[in-house]
């Protein structure tokens, strides 16, 4: 049996404690799933221990994401990360655009039976252009899901912001909107939907079975892209691989 790397959830950071509860609730689920393999987190902001000190402790490692979109943290910190702990580490690819779903099922949540007009997608937001084009990927999927127009806003960095997306929704004749929340954990960013002026608020994606599949996938993907394995190998799972 080959043995496997170790898993690093690379995650955002934050000082609210009900987002790091949800980060090692992940964690934890992620590794249910995948026997024999270490799962550990690594913050790329705000909070230690940091992505650079993890890696630096465990050598060679599989980094996957937990971001949404392609945003500096992706493209910059997290590879930045890699080489200042020796460049042993790979980076898997993100886990944010297959979790639209898991988005829909939040807001289904949320609005308890009673739709909205219209909806608007809150991302953190970026300058990067990958990344509002991800987030308006998602606004275009989100809609089709659910049958309502739906879109983007952003909490920082990009326009519209969210509530500025929500006051438009309104002046456009749309007289109940909700937030849908293209976070994955509670915390600042979270806290700010709430005075954003919509109806409903989403929770964050969390810890929806969709999230724990993407991580696992991801860095299934990854293992079995350097173990030179056929592609459904890859698709099946890390059970498969070892």
């Amino acid at each position: 049996m080959t043995a496997l790397p170790p898993l690093i959830l690379a995650l955002h950071g934050t000082r609210s404690a009900a987002g790091r509860a949800v980060a090692a609730e992940l964690a934890a689920a992620v590794a249910a799933g995948l026997p024999g393999v270490e799962v550990h987190l690594g913050w790329a902001d705000v909070i230690t221990p940091t992505l650079t000190e993890t890696l630096a402790a465990l050598g060679e490692a599989v980094v996957v994401p937990g971001f949404l979109t392609a945003g500096y943290h992706v493209t910059s910190d997290l590879p930045a990360a890699v080489e200042a702990a020796g460049g042993r580490a790979r980076l898997s690819g993100l886990i944010g655009p297959g979790l639209v779903a898991a988005v829909a099922d939040r807001l289904a949540e949320a609005e308890s039976g009673e739709p909205s007009d219209a909806v608007v997608l809150a991302a953190a937001g970026s300058r990067r252009p990958r990344s509002l084009e991800g987030v308006a990927a998602a606004a275009r999927e989100l809609a089709d899901r659910i049958g309502r127009p739906v879109v983007p806003g952003y909490l920082t960095a990009a326009e519209p912001t969210v509530p500025g997306a929500v006051t438009r929704l309104r002046a456009s004749g749309h007289r109940r909107v909700s937030v849908a929340s293209y976070l994955l954990a509670p915390g600042v960013f979270a806290d700010r939907l709430q005075d954003a002026g919509a109806e409903v608020v989403s929770a964050p994606i969390g810890v929806h079975p969709l999230v724990v599949k993407a991580v696992r996938s991801a860095y299934a993907a990854q293992v079995a892209a350097e173990l030179h394995l056929p592609g459904a190998l890859a698709r099946s799972g890390v059970e498969r691989i070892a």
